[in-house]
């Protein structure tokens, strides 16, 4: 619950500092840029080490895969039919196509499954959720930004991209049975620990609801699809393939149906899709989220 209270806090924090007019306006690319070089990295460093590798998880992994590759399709096709702009088809693409899995999936899976939904829900999100903005969102952003880049452009930006960079050194670590301890382990918590208020915060800072921008269409088009339409397919397929009391299934579900992710939108604004529907997906869909959240949590029993 403490987390669910931080989560629309540090909304509300953010949105109420707009009105400083000491805030400099490129606050939340500076802070963003923090959450990219700095948090990203240390919550890899952090977490896949001690992250168990099984097979048995493949299924609920493949989720993250699967929203994502699905928004690219459907998103892809929907912005050619209705004459989006290239920006605002590759925001859809990103920001509805990843689920919040961790700091809003962890607390609410722990809270309903305990340690073991727990430890499902970690490697949905860095095995699925985590490698997938590190490295197919860079490449979905470059092909939609404004700038064109060549193919060796795309993955060089891939491969120094940090929290790829580390996300790789730290499945390494894993591999051998590396951890970090003591002193370093407790400054990679400290730094991690800074991903939600300051995320948040950011997004808060340009969130700009009114009127106007709960009339856009793409806004709906992609809440539809992340709170609704994916998990629903979810919901209905993976049934086929899992006993519906267990919890792999459960977990799966519920993870897919959070609200979009942060770190997702984090990287449309870096590369300048459409900031604005970037920032509301988020800052509205975190809320919407809650009440669709009970919804399906009652459909899978």
């Amino acid at each position: 619950m403490t987390n669910i209270i931080l989560v629309i806090l540090c909304l509300i924090i953010g949105i109420l500092l707009q009105q400083l007019k000491e805030l400099p306006k490129d606050a939340p690319k500076t802070l963003n840029t923090y959450l990219i070089y700095i948090v990203l990295p240390a919550l890899a460093l952090l977490h896949i080490p001690e992250t168990e590798l099984s097979f048995r998880l493949l299924l609920p992994v493949l989720t993250a895969w699967i929203s994502f590759g699905v928004s690219w399709l459907l998103f892809g096709s929907l912005g050619k039919k209705l004459g989006w702009s290239k920006a605002t088809t590759g925001c859809l693409i990103i920001v509805p196509g990843l689920a919040n899995t961790s700091f809003i999936g962890f607390p609410i899976i722990e809270a309903l499954y305990g340690g073991e939904g727990l430890k499902i829900a970690l490697m949905v999100d860095q095995a699925g959720s985590f490698i997938i903005v590190s490295s197919i969102a860079i490449i979905v952003a470059s092909i939609y930004g404004h700038e064109k880049k060549r193919k060796r452009d795309v993955t060089k930006k891939i491969l120094t991209f940090p929290p790829f960079i580390f996300f790789l050194l730290a499945l390494g670590m894993n591999i051998f049975h590396w951890e970090f301890s003591g002193t370093m382990h407790e400054i990679l918590k400290a730094f991690a620990a800074t991903l939600t208020p300051l995320a948040l915060i950011s997004v808060g800072l340009q969130v700009k609801i009114n009127a106007e921008t709960l009339s856009l269409k793409p806004l709906w088009y992609g809440l539809g699809y992340k709170l609704l339409l994916i998990p629903c397919l979810i919901f209905f397929v993976y049934q086929l393939l899992l006993p519906t009391n267990g919890i792999l299934y459960k977990v799966s579900v519920m993870e897919t149906a959070m609200a979009p992710m942060i770190t997702g939108s984090i990287i449309a604004i870096n590369h300048d899709l459409n900031p604005k529907l970037a920032s509301l997906l988020v800052g509205i869909g975190i809320p919407l989220s809650f009440g669709s959240l009970v919804g399906w949590y009652y459909l899978v029993g």
